[in-house]
């Protein structure tokens, strides 16, 4: 016979989630400022494209989003009280 745990506990911790959601947020608003730039035309070229924001700044965005999810993961999430 198993006994089963009486309580639900969750994976991690606040401290971890509140770094899940914010990496969510950061790649959430990197995939924003990569969208757009585009012409109504499509016979015309637009270089909007090819400008700062969605060349350096939104990739990098992304990939620091990621690191921080997966610093959210690795994190201790075992409190020593």
């Amino acid at each position: 016979m198993q006994n089963k745990p009486t309580g639900k506990s969750f994976l991690f911790d606040t401290k971890n989630y509140r770094f899940l959601f914010l990496a969510i947020a950061i790649i959430s608003l990197g995939f924003i400022l990569m969208s757009g730039g585009g012409s109504d035309d499509p016979l015309v070229f637009s270089p909007e494209i090819f400008n700062f924001q969605r060349i350096r700044l939104a990739p990098s965005l992304v990939l620091a989003g990621f690191g921080v999810a997966i610093y959210a993961i690795l994190a201790d999430s075992k409190s020593d009280k």
